[in-house]
Formats: structure tokens, C-alpha cells, sequence
């Protein structure tokens, strides 16, 4: 199916591509040999965000420290 970028770098997913994602407002993307991958994610539990930060190495007083700093 074609899609069209528009001037804000937005595209509009058609109906019957995005039709088994119903409810899902989020998605982890990548560019890969040319291609543009869309991967569904569910952010429904704040654990998992704190999850996938710890897997990141970044801690919560890395968090706390880039919050301070951003509001100097």
C-alpha cells in the first residue's frame, strides 16, 4: 500500500494495516537496511518503563540528575 510523508514527517497508517493493533498508541521504530520497522509496544505498567531504563543502564538518579540539569 502507498503512503504519503507529509512536511511534518508524518504518516498515516492505512486502516487495514493497523486494524490488528487496535488500542496500541505506541511504537518502538528502526531503521534497517533501508526499511522503516515498526514494532508494537503496551505502556501499561510504569514497572516496565523502569524495566526497560534498567536494562539501559540508566538509573534513577541518572533520571534525577538529567531532570536537574535540564531545569538550570
Amino acid at each position: 500500500m502507498l503512503v504519503r510523508l507529509t512536511t511534518r514527517n508524518q504518516v498515516t497508517i492505512p486502516k487495514s494495516i493497523i486494524k490488528p493493533f487496535k488500542g496500541l498508541e505506541h511504537f518502538d521504530t528502526e531503521e534497517k537496511d533501508g526499511c522503516i520497522i515498526l514494532r508494537p509496544i503496551k505502556l501499561s505498567k510504569s514497572t516496565e518503563v523502569r524495566d526497560k531504563l534498567e536494562a539501559m543502564g540508566i538509573s534513577e538518579s541518572d533520571v534525577q540528575d538529567a531532570v536537574e540539569w535540564e531545569r538550570m
